[in-house]
């Protein structure tokens, strides 16, 4: 189902200070009480209209035996994320903002640590909403909302607000929502994404300040519609989106100009039940192979990606869902008139590929692979899940995922290795206070242990730990 405006998910915190000093009196107040008021709204006086959320995130992650062809062999990271959403209802109006402030500590300083990372004190929200009532049916809700915002579309594979990294993009435009009664959705939109500052290495490792940029010169804009009950409780959803990008004297780009169309299929896990998903994804327009300023030849963009998910969980206590994964994203070819690699855009690989952040070497570009995951739910506080993945180039003359590597000539092969991740997440304090940790293991085949470029041969190694207060 469309996600659209997801201002009340993962919203939170302002400065780091203060959200530690939040933590500390909800670890020491009684359980019952934390779970009956919000202290961030208590402490404004709870007007009424008012909502107003926080948290505060901290993680650790360190990184042994690099995938990417860049970066150090072995990196440390401590990060910090801290969120305050406020919305302000006056009736048909809405006026609401999101700020973010994320930052890193303690990384190498050829660290692949990036904006995804770090972006210090970015307002990724600030808009106003007018609710427009019955529209086109009875029993309908429509909303107009003009501003910055967060989007999440469908899946998220091209357009998501993830919550592993500790940044999002953000989109300042228009976004039209109208809801029917039986469910349905048709979201419209026209956005300008903003590009997230800052980007220069040495300014990331120094948390530096700068806010994000929008321009029209990159624009974003779309239609998607979402059956409710398309047949057998299974949702149906169809969408077409188009990039538009153009260089700047600051920011040169890759002259995208992609046009975007996909379907997806889903039934929602339910107890005794088969679930499935199966979306695909096609991109054609024109781009350029580089985003260098002499680069001013457009080629041919011909891409597409296919996802298929089938699972079922099981009626026992612990809920139990196995589940069955197949994914295909095209790689650029031999061909040197057509680009054929297919573009991530703004999706979220967390879901589908495993961790990001310091590990991040799997993602949708270049890859065919078949997976297998476990989910288990022993306790409503409680919930973890163990996937392993096969990996395998769809070219093998173009660089595999996110890493970098790449061998030109075909030589290494397709065979890109294993990958093994899990993780477990536990409510310390039923919705204010959580603990999560997991892991991933590649298991490098031959592509990523002889491709020309590559930094390291050995397996990768990669584990996070963090505690996330909500208030």
């Amino acid at each position: 189902m469309f996600r659209v405006l997801k201002k009340s998910v993962h919203t939170g915190a302002g400065r780091l200070g203060t959200c530690a000093a939040a933590a500390m009196a909800l670890s020491t107040a009684p359980a019952a009480a934390k779970d009956k008021a919000n202290p961030l709204l208590k402490l404004a006086g709870a007007p009424a209209g008012l909502t107003l959320r926080g948290s505060y995130r901290s993680r650790i992650e360190v990184l042994d035996n690099q995938a990417r062809a860049s970066g150090p062999e072995n990196d440390f990271m401590w990060s910090h994320r801290a969120i305050l959403f406020a919305e302000y209802d006056t009736g048909p109006i809405r006026i609401g903002g999101e700020l973010r402030d994320a930052r890193a500590a303690g990384q190498r300083p050829n660290s692949t640590a990036g904006v995804g990372e770090v972006n210090s004190l970015e307002p990724v929200q600030a808009y106003l909403a007018a609710d427009l009532g019955e529209l086109f049916s009875a029993g309908s809700t429509a909303a107009l909302t003009l501003g910055r915002v967060t989007l999440e579309i469908g899946s998220g594979r091209q357009i998501a607000e993830p919550d592993f990294p500790n940044s999002v993009n953000s989109y300042t435009g228009a976004v039209f929502e109208w809801n029917s009664q039986a469910e349905d959705r048709l979201v419209g939109f026209w956005t300008m994404p903003s590009t997230r500052l800052p980007n220069k290495p040495s300014d990331v490792h120094a948390n530096g300040v700068k806010l994000d940029r929008m321009s029209d010169d990159l624009s974003l804009y779309g239609l998607s519609f979402t059956k409710a009950d398309l047949f057998g409780g299974a949702l149906g959803e169809a969408y077409a989106l188009r990039l538009e990008e153009q260089d700047s004297p600051e920011y040169p780009t890759r002259n995208r100009r992609l046009t975007i169309l996909g379907a997806r299929v889903s039934r929602a896990p339910a107890r005794g039940k088969l679930d499935f998903e199966v979306e695909a994804i096609r991109q054609v327009g024109l781009a350029r192979a580089s985003a260098r300023p002499a680069d001013e030849n457009d080629r041919e963009v011909e891409a597409y990606l296919v996802h298929v998910e089938i699972g079922r969980k099981g009626t026992d206590d612990w809920s139990i869902r196995p589940s069955l994964q197949f994914d295909i994203a095209t790689g650029d070819d031999r061909d040197p008139t057509k680009l054929t690699r297919f573009d991530p855009l703004f999706g979220a690989p967390r879901g589908d590929f495993g961790p990001t952040s310091l590990y991040g070497a799997v993602t949708r570009s270049n890859l065919m692979s078949v997976g297998a995951r476990v989910e288990v739910t022993p306790s409503k506080r409680t919930d973890a899940a163990l996937m392993t993945r096969a990996l395998w180039l769809n070219s093998p003359v173009d660089s595999f995922a996110a890493t970098g590597v790449q061998d030109r000539t075909g030589a290494s092969g397709r065979w890109a290795g294993v990958q093994f991740e899990g993780r477990v997440r536990h409510w310390i304090l039923p919705k204010r206070l959580r603990v999560e940790g997991g892991a991933a293991w590649l298991a490098k085949g031959r592509f990523l242990r002889d491709a020309p470029n590559v930094s390291c041969r050995g397996d990768s190694h990669f584990g996070y730990l963090d505690l996330t207060v909500s208030f």
